[in-house]
């Protein structure tokens, strides 16, 4: 005696609770994927009377649609109206047929990218077009106990518009409308796949050539590889980049493969990366000290601004930076940078050095030695570093050349 197919009987049928309200009632889209928009575009290309549509999608935004039950080739549900008694609505469909549906399946096995789209609850493209799983114009047909002749009436096109949230979330239930429920095509799908495995690990595997283990090992002498090409002498330039609505800056492009070109070229030559061990700010401030002018042309001023953005910083604080790399390099935008307490030696001598050339008025803090309007910064490398202020201001910018003399520094600063 077989056992009685009841689960099967009740895969093919599905109740959904009724949908709440959406928020904005029927204004906007209702359905949110491809499969739920093209199961709303069925219906209203075979609407007559636009009017009814705006109603019936009125009515499903306020929620006037009961619980929805969904078995092969028909959708039923309660819809509330301008009556107290609410109308029994349903829209029908084609269901397809075993040999649509071995089809179906069979396409579906042989893309595991497929199944698991289903599983994450996606309809994959060809996988519905592969049976014409999705109604077109024509394919549902309305029905209503309300006494209203449209086509459809406003109820039953409430139900089409409420039905298409359900598809967005569950695209399986366009499989039950269709004849088959959820657990029974995924059965179907792990038999085929079970078989489909089996006779893969049956299937002999072809011939492939071989090589007798002794001649594999036999000791052999392999040529000379050629001589590595000469490097070139400098780096290479760049192509012009036209200016193109559509386009990236040319300036930026250029710059870009510009640095691109120089880069590879030090790598090639010294094997060393000249730019590896610099913080985004830093080659920030390189690239931008790299570029010719000091920030009056409309192209330097949109690097800056453009450079200055990425890394949360103003264009002023670019161009002090740079007017420091381009004094010192690395240790000068340090020196700019970072405040330290220096050991005693040739900066405790520079006070006396500077009072015997006539500048006694300098008092330190830290690694600096500063009146209202100059200022003398010692760095790392053991070079004293000009800087120069409005007075009473403290907006320091680098000026002059490094110098392991104080005076020397100064008087490159003054331009004595």
């Amino acid at each position: 005696m077989t056992a009685p197919r009841a689960a099967r009987h009740d895969d093919r049928r599905r109740t959904f609770p009724a949908l709440p309200p959406r928020p904005g009632g029927g204004k906007g889209a209702f359905a949110t994927t491809w499969w739920g928009n093209a199961w709303v575009e069925s219906m209203e290309d075979s609407a007559l009377d636009p009017a009814r549509l705006q109603r019936g999608r009125a009515y499903a935004g306020r929620g006037h649609v009961d619980a929805i039950t969904v078995t092969p080739g028909r959708v039923m549900a309660y819809v509330h109206g301008s009556r107290a008694r609410p109308y029994r609505t349903e829209i029908r469909l084609r269901t397809i047929g075993d040999t649509e549906w071995e089809e179906l399946l069979d396409a579906a096995a042989d893309r595991p990218d497929h199944i698991a789209a289903l599983l994450d609850k996606d309809m994959p493209h060809a996988l519905a077009e592969s049976a014409d799983l999705l109604p077109t114009a024509g394919d549902l047909t309305p029905d209503c106990s309300c006494p209203d002749d449209g086509y459809p009436c406003k109820h039953a096109a409430a139900l089409c518009y409420q039905t298409a949230r359900l598809l967005d979330e569950d695209p399986f239930v366009l499989f039950l409308m269709r004849g088959r429920g959820e657990h029974e095509v995924l059965a179907d799908l792990t038999r085929r796949n079970a078989t489909r495995s089996a006779a893969e690990r049956t299937t002999a595997a072809p011939a492939m050539p071989t090589v007798e283990a002794g001649v594999a090992l036999a000791p052999r002498t392999l040529p000379s590889l050629p001589p590595p090409f000469p490097a070139p002498s400098q780096p290479g330039r760049p192509p012009a980049y036209p200016a193109d609505p559509g386009a990236p800056d040319p300036l930026a492009l250029d710059l870009l493969a510009t640095e691109a070109a120089a880069r590879a070229y030090t790598f090639l030559t010294t094997g060393l990366d000249p730019v590896a061990a610099l913080t985004p700010w830093q080659d920030a401030v390189r690239l931008a000290a790299a570029h010719p002018g000091s920030g009056l042309t409309a192209s330097t001023r949109a690097l800056y601004r453009d450079l200055a953005a990425a890394l949360n910083r103003t264009p002023t604080d670019l161009a002090r930076a740079v007017a420091a790399w381009r004094q010192g390099g690395l240790a000068g935008l340090t020196v700019l940078e970072e405040a330290w307490d220096p050991p005693a030696g040739p900066f405790d001598r520079a006070r006396p050095a500077l009072a015997a050339a006539d500048f006694p008025h300098f008092r330190p803090w830290r690694n600096r030695l500063a009146t209202p309007s100059l200022q003398l910064r010692f760095g790392r490398d053991g070079l004293w570093y000009g800087y120069e202020s409005d007075r009473d201001r403290e907006d320091w910018w680098p000026r002059g050349t490094p110098d392991t003399d104080p005076v020397g520094a100064l008087t490159a600063l003054l331009g004595r």
